[in-house]
C-alpha cells in the first residue's frame, strides 16, 4: 500500500498495486489505503472523471460509494466501511491505465500547486464541513449522471476536496467549494428545463 501524499503517488499506486485485466473498487481502495478518508475521497473523485465512467451506471455507483464513504466521515467514524458488493464491482483495468496516462501530463503542475496552507480548514471541525460538502457533491452527481458530461463538475469538486485533505491545503478546499457551487448551478439549470417540472 502506497503512502499517498499527492495526486502523483495516488496514480502511481493505482498502477503499481494492481494487476490483471480487471480491477475492483476494493483493490483500488486497498492500493491507496482503505482506512484513510483523504486518499479515498481523492481516488473516488479521480475515478469519477476518468474513462472508467464510460461503463453504464458507473457514475451512479461511484456517487453512491462516495456518499456512503463521506457520510461516515461526517458522523466521525474513525475508519470508513464500504458494502462488500460495492467493493467487488470491477472495471477493465485498461480504462484505469488510460485515465492515469491521460492525467499524467497535468499531475506535475497540480502537485507543484499543492502545499500546506490554511491548514485549519483541513482539521476539525472544518473537516466535517468538507465531508458534508462531499456528500452534497455526491447527491448532485446522481441526477446529473443522466446528463451528458453532467457529473464532471461535482466529481471535480470531490477530487479537489480529496486533494485538499490529503495535502492539507485549505486553499484547495475553497476552490473545491467554488466547483460545488458551479455544480449546483448546473443542476438548477437542468432542472428548470426538464419537461415534467
Amino acid at each position: 500500500m502506497a503512502h499517498v501524499r499527492n495526486l502523483r503517488t495516488l496514480l502511481q499506486s493505482l498502477c503499481s498495486e494492481t494487476e490483471g485485466e480487471t480491477v475492483s473498487v476494493g483493490e483500488l481502495l486497498n492500493a491507496v489505503g482503505r482506512r484513510a478518508y483523504g486518499p479515498g475521497i481523492l481516488l473516488l473523485g479521480f475515478i469519477a472523471i476518468s474513462p472508467l465512467t464510460i461503463i453504464p451506471g458507473a457514475n451512479v455507483l461511484v456517487a453512491l460509494i462516495t456518499l456512503i464513504f463521506t457520510m461516515q466521515m461526517v458522523i466521525g467514524r474513525p475508519y470508513p466501511w464500504i458494502p462488500r458488493k460495492a467493493l467487488e464491482f470491477s472495471f477493465p483495468r485498461k480504462h484505469m491505465v488510460a485515465g492515469v496516462a491521460m492525467a499524467d501530463k497535468y499531475v506535475a503542475q497540480v502537485d507543484r500547486f499543492l502545499k500546506p496552507r490554511l491548514t485549519f480548514l483541513t482539521q476539525m471541525p472544518f473537516v466535517n464541513l468538507v465531508a458534508l460538502a462531499c456528500v452534497a457533491a455526491a447527491l448532485v452527481t446522481l441526477p446529473l449522471s443522466f446528463v451528458p458530461l453532467g457529473p464532471v463538475i461535482p466529481s471535480l469538486a470531490i477530487l479537489l476536496f480529496g486533494l485538499a485533505i490529503t495535502a492539507r491545503d485549505g486553499f484547495v478546499i475553497i476552490l473545491a467549494g467554488a466547483s460545488l457551487v458551479g455544480a449546483c448551478y448546473v443542476l438548477m439549470r437542468v432542472w428548470a428545463v426538464l419537461p415534467f417540472v
